[in-house]
């Protein structure tokens, strides 16, 4: 039968593997949420649908299409500034 003391050990030694994952999880949080690891997520990700990752080719039918929405949404603008004046 255990003894007291080693049922008290064998506590305390949960409740250091529980703080010890607890910390990990807080270093990770804190890393996740870090502005500077969110910038560059974000940034990795616009990359990602500009530039081909395995070449590293920039993917033209995606600039096209982002330079033809602009143009666009700026045709628009224009045009509805001229109709409301």
């Amino acid at each position: 039968m255990a003894t007291s003391d080693d049922r008290t050990s064998s506590l305390e030694r949960d409740i250091e593997e529980a703080r010890e994952r607890l910390a990990g999880t807080i270093d990770q949080l804190l890393y996740r949420s870090s502005p500077k690891t969110i910038v560059s997520r974000q940034v990795a990700s616009v990359k990602a649908v500009y530039v081909d990752a395995a070449t590293g080719q920039p993917r033209t039918d995606n600039i096209l299409k982002t330079v033809g929405a602009v143009a666009g949404v700026v045709t628009l603008i224009v045009v509805l500034r001229r109709l409301s004046r």
